[in-house]
């Protein structure tokens, strides 16, 4: 379990670095959107803006983690880091909107505007250049712990840079008599802001609600079949609880096993489920094979 708890502090490292990374360049962007005067460029400083609120979301959610199991919380606060990622969503999803209906009014209103300065579409590649230097930390720290939040947190960090990269499309377009083409691309913005959000929401109330990937499930099973001493598979239930995965398993044994026997069955089957598959805990309950138990009684 300290590991457990040692990986989440690690996580952390990467939160700050996101959310250091997106004060700054969302302080840039809005500043040069303004000066610039750069719809595609306002709104994907915005779209920092809710990224700073989604990955403090997450430090909160690692922080609050690492408390200890206590009479409340008997598998230890795991799950509050989903919780967390799940007010993220919406708080991500209002700013996508607004900007959508915003960008809409003015796209629609009739006045004519002007084309953005070409230096807004630098400042954009520079930032693309700076998001995809945090997602390349991100992936990697996230592999080496085994993190899906902080995984989570790298791809949003890529969706980030491809979104100004995005932006620097528009506003060099604009300059070739399109001025409407910036506007249109703060729209695309938007609608991706919407579209991380809808992901972030429906992993997370996937993982709230029990959820387990079938075929993973199909995996473990097959897993457990092999281990020696092994007869049968009557049931095998998973869940995700925060980055971890709990696994319920009832096997079918000889009933002539010694007690010894058996538990020495469920060791293996929890070590080998920690050592292939990353799973925190798994309780095991052992039955007597039907055939075998008929025997017996007949004896």
């Amino acid at each position: 379990m300290a590991d457990v708890y040692e990986e989440i502090r690690k996580g952390e490292r990467g939160a700050w670095v996101s959310i250091v990374a997106y004060l700054l360049l969302s302080a840039l962007k809005l500043v040069s959107g303004y000066l610039f005067a750069s719809s595609a460029l306002l709104a994907d400083g915005f779209n920092n803006l809710t990224d700073i609120v989604a990955s403090v979301a997450v430090l909160i959610g690692l922080r609050i983690s690492q408390k200890p199991p206590d009479s409340d919380h008997a598998y230890g606060h795991f799950r509050a880091e989903t919780v967390a990622a799940l007010i993220a969503s919406f708080i991500m999803a209002m700013v996508g909107i607004q900007i959508i209906v915003e960008t809409t009014r003015t796209l629609f209103n009739g006045s004519k505007s002007e084309p953005p300065n070409l230096w807004s579409a630098g400042v954009a590649i520079i930032c693309a250049i700076g998001m995809l230097g945090v997602y390349a930390f991100n992936r990697k720290l996230a592999n080496q712990i085994n993190n899906k939040a902080l995984m989570a947190a790298a791809k949003d960090n890529l969706s980030d840079s491809l979104v100004s990269i995005g932006a620097a499309v528009g506003i060099i377009g604009a300059q070739f008599g399109l001025p409407w083409l910036d506007i249109v691309a703060a729209f695309a913005v938007g609608i991706i802001i919407c579209k991380t959000a809808w992901d972030i929401f429906k992993d997370s109330t996937y993982s709230l609600t029990d959820g387990f990937d079938q075929s993973q499930l199909m995996d473990l099973r097959s897993t457990i079949s092999r281990i020696p001493g092994v007869e049968g598979i009557k049931d095998v239930k998973a869940r995700v609880h925060g980055n971890y995965v709990l696994v319920d398993v009832v096997i079918d044994v000889d009933a002539n096993l010694t007690i010894i026997e058996g538990h020495q069955i469920c060791d293996d089957i929890e070590e080998l489920m920690k050592k292939d598959y990353n799973i925190m805990q798994v309780q095991v309950h052992i039955e007597p094979k039907n055939e075998t138990l008929m025997a017996v009684e007949r004896q």
